[in-house]
């Protein structure tokens, strides 16, 4: 299993932007497909994108299209999820987490590796 490690949530304003990174510590991500995902207090997972092995293939869910980007750095062990336009209800803990596999799966029950998670609070 994957070692992940999120960094860069915060708080940030209706509007703004920030962006998470998921680095994997000893391991290299190269071989996995990523995911984001996200929990707001009280509700369930939600799956907010995810990025093949290579790159060549991302997923978003409808709540985030056209407003939050999924990339990848493999030479540097990274992926990101730079996240733009903010809704207040884009207020959550954000979960990178990894599927045995090269392609995105959907369930998080397909994702065996997570990380700790990061909190993203956005004011209104």
């Amino acid at each position: 299993q994957l070692q992940l490690v999120e960094s860069g949530g915060g708080v940030a304003q209706s509007g703004g932007s920030l962006r998470l990174s998921c680095a994997s510590s000893g391991s290299t991500l190269r071989y996995n497909a990523i995911g984001w995902f996200r929990r707001a207090p009280g509700k369930d997972f939600e799956r907010v994108a995810c990025i093949s092995s290579t790159g060549a293939d991302t997923e978003y869910g409808d709540s985030v299209k056209g407003r939050f980007t999924i990339s990848r750095d493999n030479a540097a062990n990274t992926v990101y999820l730079e996240m733009n336009t903010l809704h207040v209800d884009d207020t959550a803990d954000y979960y990178c987490a990894a599927p045995a596999g090269r392609l995105c799966r959907t369930s998080p029950a397909h994702f065996a590796s997570w990380g700790q998670g990061t909190q993203v609070t956005v004011s209104a």
